[in-house]
């Protein structure tokens, strides 16, 4: 009869092995490389900051043997990378991060520079709802891990006790614990990316600064919000400026919403709302009052 010990060591050891199957090295930078996961048939998420090239990027399979990648395309604001490969490999068993429990067991399954998996083992250290990266990107859940992504991690998958992959393990977003995308952020990307090669983002063209509103102009305009945002720069021709907006406006409510700070205003730049035309309440010289912007897309920056 085995021991409990025994059976769990098991579980874990065919979790890894189920797992494992679907996870590639991926050799687009010097030393050593990250991981990625097969997601979909001949479709491959990685870590954006493990590629630091665009080009001659190969991917080392398990077992060893290497393949050429193309780079599909790339959200450095959720360090996701999409990259594409012979379809050769088990695609990943996806489970629903939504199930997760802080306190969890957690595993982060990745794949050494041979082809061999390797595994950090932890918890669920805590969950919570949308948030937005430091650099712009919206993540549908947060899921922080109590475990170590040592090197070539990022990019590794985030696998249950039962071998099913619940996200995207990275280093990338946190300075301080390791990070996990969840599934729905995964697909959401991998889908632009495949459709465009690019994350569509909202585009104003307008520099901004949170500022506080005084009570005596509240309670005249009857405003709900304490603050807003007020336009310090305008790009010549952007959208915002076709509108007729003016620096020095002060942006009190955005497609409804009320807005009190630069972060409001980059949340409610979807890219669903690209070349729609919205509603946006300011006050200017004391009066309110509402501009209609026709949204634009960001301009691509080169690398």
């Amino acid at each position: 009869m085995t021991s409990p010990l025994i059976d769990f060591s098991n579980r874990i050891t065919e979790a890894v092995e189920q797992s494992g199957k679907a996870i590639v090295a991926v050799n687009a930078r010097q030393r050593f490389p990250s991981s990625g996961i097969h997601w979909r048939p001949g479709i491959v998420v990685t870590a954006d900051h493990g590629l630091k090239r665009d080009e001659e990027i190969s991917v080392t399979l398990p077992g060893g043997s290497t393949r050429g990648a193309t780079l599909v395309g790339r959200d450095p604001s959720t360090d996701l990378a999409v990259l594409r490969i012979p379809n050769e490999l088990p695609v990943a068993d996806i489970g629903d991060s939504q199930s997760l429990r802080v306190g969890s067991l957690a595993l982060a399954v990745a794949s050494t520079d041979n082809g061999n998996s390797a595994v950090s083992m932890g918890v669920i250290s805590a969950l919570a709802g949308s948030w937005r990266t430091w650099r712009g990107g919206q993540v549908d859940q947060l899921i922080r891990l109590d475990l170590n992504l040592y090197s070539g991690f990022s990019g590794g998958a985030l696998v249950s006790a039962e071998g099913q992959v619940l996200g995207m393990v990275t280093a990338g977003l946190s300075r301080s614990t390791a990070i996990a995308l969840p599934v729905a952020t995964v697909n959401r990307v991998v889908d632009q990316l495949v459709q465009k090669g690019r994350i569509a983002r909202g585009y104003l063209g307008v520099g901004m600064q949170p500022v506080r509103l005084p009570e005596s102009l509240k309670q005249s305009l009857n405003l709900n919000s304490d603050g807003g945002v007020i336009l310090v720069s305008l790009e010549n021709d952007g959208p915002a400026a076709r509108s007729g907006a003016m620096i020095g406006d002060i942006v009190v409510a955005f497609d409804s919403e009320t807005v009190g700070d630069t972060e409001d205003v980059l949340a409610l730049l979807t890219p669903e709302r690209i070349g729609m035309p919205i509603p946006v309440a300011i006050v200017r010289g004391g009066t309110a009052a509402i501009l209609t912007i026709t949204i634009g897309e960001r301009p691509r920056r080169e690398r």
